[in-house]
């Protein structure tokens, strides 16, 4: 049998290729006469840029550009012809804030990097720049992005905003009150950035005549998603074009399984994130899927709904969070190991 392992990161313990690796190596010890395909890919969010240049090949490029905190940062890029990939991740990640000190600065990180490698990505000629929206320390609503690109003349370039979150700008569901808390912002913290979010796209939307700040993705990357919106950019399914650009479909169609997997298998992946994406890809084609992840927070109802046959804890299997997390790579090639005895 054929298995395609395509998982996404594991929350910043394991890169994409890294989780596909650990995956094979268990899955190769249960099931040693399975044939692997290994497919590891990204949503919008860290990873973005390497799995599409895997994929894609190009020109991967580095510019020196602003961290979220003020500080230099050197970002990759990606130029495929007059295509260029943007991960908003290199220049304003939560991986570049320690975490002692995001509740300090959580309500000061900017995306003015983010806007800075658009700015070298049109200086070299792209005439489309796709920017991968996730994983971000920012709250700014894309403010640093606006005032990077203040002169940087935008005509005749199409910007494509990709993200795999559906949540609007403000609200309940919007970038302060969902994910600020993740990137170190207490209550207060959080009403101060909604405050500072609806200023932020009451002055935008005046400038430039568009007022997306309802939209689906509009929160995504704290705001970022809304000032591209703004900025006349597209939307699209990041998971969805790294799908595409990796040819999981046709890697799918003579599977007798796809594994995926991510760090945590929550409410979060049933909004159109990379899970999901994948579980419709084998839904389509009759071929199961089966979730691996560092925790599992979904039921398997609700698993099911959207094509997962199956979902596993990485934490459960090691016995603990910490133990999980203290070797994921050893943990989750057990865990593969484990399930892929069910399956031979």
């Amino acid at each position: 049998m054929r298995v395609v392992i395509a998982p996404d990161g594991f929350g910043g313990t394991l890169s994409a290729p890294e989780a596909a690796a650990a995956i094979a190596a268990g899955w190769r010890r249960g099931a040693p006469a399975h044939e692997l395909l290994l497919r590891p890919l990204a949503d919008g969010g860290p990873g973005f840029v390497d799995v599409l240049h895997t994929a894609l090949g190009g020109d991967l490029r580095v510019s020196p550009v602003t961290g979220p905190t003020g500080e230099p940062v050197r970002a990759r890029w990606l130029l495929v012809g007059e295509t260029a990939y943007v991960e908003s991740a290199e220049a304003a990640g939560l991986h570049l804030v320690h975490a002692e000190l995001r509740p300090r600065v959580c309500e000061s990180t900017t995306t003015r990097g983010v806007g800075e490698l658009v700015a070298a990505a049109v200086a070299a000629g792209a005439r489309e720049v796709v920017i991968g929206l996730g994983g971000s320390a920012t709250t700014d609503g894309g403010a640093g992005l606006v005032e990077a690109l203040a002169g940087v003349d935008l005509g005749g370039v199409r910007l494509v905003a990709a993200a795999d979150v559906e949540n609007p700008l403000l609200g309940a569901h919007g970038a302060a009150a969902v994910f600020g808390p993740q990137k170190g912002a207490d209550a207060a913290a959080v009403a101060r950035l909604e405050r500072r979010l609806a200023a932020h796209a009451d002055d935008l939307a005046a400038r430039t005549g568009r007022d997306p700040r309802d939209e689906p993705g509009a929160g995504a990357a704290g705001g970022l998603g809304f000032a591209l919106l703004a900025l006349g950019a597209t939307s699209t399914s990041g998971s969805a074009l790294v799908a595409r650009a990796t040819r999981l479909a046709d890697s799918v169609a003579g599977a007798g399984l796809v594994v995926t997997g991510e760090g945590s298998f929550d409410w979060q992946s049933l909004r159109g994130k990379l899970i999901t994406a994948v579980a419709a890809a084998a839904a389509e084609r009759a071929v199961p899927c089966i979730v691996l992840a560092g925790q599992v927070a979904v039921g398997r109802r609700r698993a099911a709904s959207i094509g997962v046959a199956e979902a596993h804890a990485v934490a459960d299997h090691a016995g603990s969070v910490e133990a999980a997390v203290a070797e994921p790579a050893r943990a989750l090639s057990a865990l593969a190991e484990h399930v892929a005895r069910q399956w031979r």
